[in-house]
């Protein structure tokens, strides 16, 4: 499955530029047997992970569905160099960091994500539908002075190094560039031409090489995985995120674009392909011990007296999408006074769900639900 996806041709500024051939060549398509027999397994997780992950076997998966989010988010961003941590973005979202971090990146992340797949409803996944994703993901981010949000370059950019005559790896020139997204493009739309793992595992790589944009090429393409496995149907919710994965193998990851457009399309997709079976199966774990965790805290709140216990079980739910809360946070979500979101909170401490991040007599604490995080940061 060696392929040539392009060649390095010398510009008139004197440095050399990617330019991909006109896309998919031929062969692109010629999977060997092995490789077939791991779209196979990875197929079959995904389905199980699927199943794993619907209402009836997980109460309450919309919230669930944040913590996966959030987790992808913050591997994405710290691929890119981003050092929050995934605590630091949960406290910026509920309003309750006590220091200033680079957690925007993540939030800009899940922004776009959401949106994103809220726009496939009336949308196609489509050149357009990418650039308004990039511009969810950039405007207003703090990494983003020169990103120009939302608009495929108009100059020349590249990958390592000070300048193109240096670089690790210099994209099509912004005319090549035009011509291979218009391929990119018919690509996405070719759903029948093979097998939709395949499909994606190709996208990926295919579009990290044309490079379109000044910056956020990395997290955009990422996000593209998540989009095009609902697209296409291998799950009806996103919870197959494949950033932990390429950040645990980050030199791999980028060793592994490099053989792909240098031809070996094969290593990309093996390394793409142990991605997914690794990943799905981690999240099918990670439901598991979100299953057994609610069903043990539920049985705790469900112990307590009637109107104890009909609050209890309101909060709890809504932790498992913000597991990070102060007293003004549950005030919300109950309606209660701040004595009374005080008295929740309390009980959720005695009964071990909830602990305090600051020290006793700190005003207007903050709380975790710390088993809950656990189960995402294994």
């Amino acid at each position: 499955m060696n392929v040539e996806i392009g060649k390095n041709i010398k510009q008139k500024e004197g440095f050399s530029a990617f330019v991909l051939h006109p896309f998919p060549p031929k062969g692109l398509f010629d999977i060997p047997q092995e490789l077939l027999l791991k779209v196979d397994e990875a197929g079959r997780l995904v389905g199980k992970l699927d199943g794993a992950t619907t209402e009836n076997a997980l109460p309450d998966v919309d919230f669930f569905l944040r913590m996966f989010v959030a987790k992808d988010a913050t591997s994405s961003a710290q691929i890119e160099g981003t050092r929050a941590t995934i605590i630091d973005a949960l406290e910026m979202e509920s309003g309750v960091a006590a220091k200033e971090t680079d957690a925007d990146d993540i939030l800009y992340y899940i922004k776009a994500l959401n949106y994103g797949l809220k726009r496939l409803d009336s949308l196609p996944l489509s050149l357009r539908l990418i650039r308004e994703i990039h511009s969810e993901l950039m405007t207003g981010a703090r990494s983003s002075h020169f990103s120009d949000p939302g608009e495929f370059r108009k100059s020349q950019n590249w990958i390592g190094g000070t300048r193109p005559d240096n670089a690790h790896f210099v994209p099509p020139s912004v005319l090549d560039m035009k011509r291979s997204l218009d391929d990119f493009e018919k690509f996405l739309h070719s759903e029948q031409v093979v097998l939709p793992l395949v499909h994606i595992g190709i996208m990926h790589a295919h579009f990290e090489t044309i490079h379109p944009f000044l910056d956020g090429n990395g997290r955009t393409g990422r996000l593209l995985i998540t989009l095009l496995l609902c697209h296409r149907k291998l799950l009806e919710r996103p919870v197959l995120f494949l950033s932990s994965y390429f950040k645990k193998h980050q030199k791999v990851y980028y060793q592994k674009l490099d053989d792909y457009h240098n031809g070996d399309v094969e290593s990309w997709m093996r390394f793409f392909l142990d991605g997914v079976i690794e990943t799905a199966q981690e999240s099918i774990e990670i439901s598991r011990k979100i299953r057994s965790l609610r069903d043990t805290d539920m049985m705790k709140i469900q112990a307590l007296a009637k109107r104890e216990s009909k609050s209890g079980v309101l909060v709890l739910s809504h932790l498992f999408g913000m597991p990070i809360v102060n007293t003004a946070r549950v005030m919300e979500w109950t309606g209660f006074t701040r004595a009374g979101a005080q008295k929740v909170i309390d009980r959720f401490i005695k009964l071990g769900i909830l602990e305090s991040q600051e020290e006793k007599g700190t005003y207007d604490r903050s709380y975790i639900y710390r088993n809950y995080v656990n189960i995402f940061l294994t």
